[in-house]
């Protein structure tokens, strides 16, 4: 029988502690193997518990969550996620935690929230379990970028694009990507993340302040420039154009919102216009969308990345493009970027 999955807890109040302790108790596949009051404590612990998982408050006394989790990516890097009132989808704390090597983000259970307490705890357990699965190798502490970026729209010809597709899990994985990539290179990035718009405005805003790329949300007629990165939300649907040698984008409203397809529809279109200098990067998410289209883009002579699924937190999309696309690389999502780096450099 598989060994539970064994889990600390991390936070100042004892009632909460008690609560979360009690959504594991009906759980054979995750044992609460400690509860600390902060994160001094939590530091001291972890060697002797050697826990799976840590769930992590933000604001506590001694040390608060964030630089605890900082020294544990540094001294035990292990799956870390962040549990508490201030880790809500669209937070700059929430991104700050994920650049830091969190792994994921949960809301504490709370009467507040618009779905059901017994929801809300069926999505921590299920939560801890995914975060179990990620290969802890690929944890770390990230160094964002933040030099000064000098490059100006058409400095620099845009003789590549890289569309990038994302799911779940993709906020963590784009922070390991992103703001990794060299601002001078003559490419520019498409990302379709499946997101809410709101959501997807905020974590553009992050990304632009931790990157050397420009980043920004794509715009319906918008010209493609080398050096920007372009954020799109999966309830849209972007397709790639060219008019004498000038590239644009058009953005639409998704027809079918409940249906995943805008990875593929963005792949296609790159593949026909850029052929061998089309690049599709397949990361973390559920479902399969993208696996056809980076398939179309090796078929055009282009370059497909797919993350190791070792590394992702929701497996599916990876697992699915790996099927269709052998010629792909499948890479580790810390060395995603240093690949686009390579094969883009001048």
């Amino acid at each position: 029988m598989k060994n539970p999955i064994k889990l600390l807890i991390v936070d100042d109040s004892r009632l909460m502690r008690r609560v979360i302790n009690k959504i594991f108790d009906a759980s054979n596949n995750i044992q609460v193997v400690g509860e600390a009051a902060n994160g001094k404590e939590a530091l001291d612990m972890i060697p002797e518990l050697n826990p799976d998982v840590v769930t992590l408050d933000i604001n506590m006394p001694v040390m608060d969550g964030l630089t605890a989790l900082k020294h544990i990516m540094i001294r035990f890097p292990r799956p870390v996620v962040m549990l508490s009132t201030l880790t809500q989808e669209g937070a700059a704390v929430t991104f700050d935690a994920l650049k830091y090597g969190a792994v994921d983000f949960i809301h504490k259970p709370s009467n507040t929230q618009p779905v059901s307490l017994e929801e809300q705890c069926s999505t921590i357990v299920k939560k801890i379990s995914l975060a179990a699965g990620v290969e802890v190798g690929t944890i770390r502490y990230l160094r964002t970028k933040t030099d000064k970026k000098t490059t100006e729209p058409g400095q620099i010809k845009c003789n590549y694009i890289c569309a990038i597709g994302v799911s779940e899990g993709g906020y963590g994985t784009l922070l390991k990507i992103i703001p990794q990539l060299q601002s001078d290179l003559p490419a520019a990035i498409l990302v379709v993340l499946y997101e809410a718009s709101r959501h997807v405005d905020a974590f553009a805003r992050y990304l632009d302040d931790n990157s050397p790329f420009k980043v920004k949300r794509a715009v319906d007629g918008e010209s493609v420039e080398a050096g920007f990165c372009y954020l799109v939300s999966g309830k849209q649907y972007v397709t790639f154009h060219s008019f004498y040698g000038e590239y644009s984008l058009a953005v639409n409203a998704a027809p079918f919102t409940t249906h995943k397809g805008g990875i593929n529809m963005l792949m296609f279109s790159l593949a026909e216009i850029m052929k061998e200098h089309a690049m599709g990067v397949i990361l973390s998410g559920s479902g399969n969308d993208g696996a056809e289209g980076l398939q179309e883009i090796l078929r055009s002579g282009g370059t497909a990345i797919i993350q190791e699924p070792k590394t992702c937190l929701y497996k599916e999309m990876a697992i699915s493009a790996i099927h269709k696309c052998k010629a792909a690389s499948v890479i580790p999502d810390g060395d995603i970027a240093a690949e686009i780096n390579k094969r883009f450099s001048v």
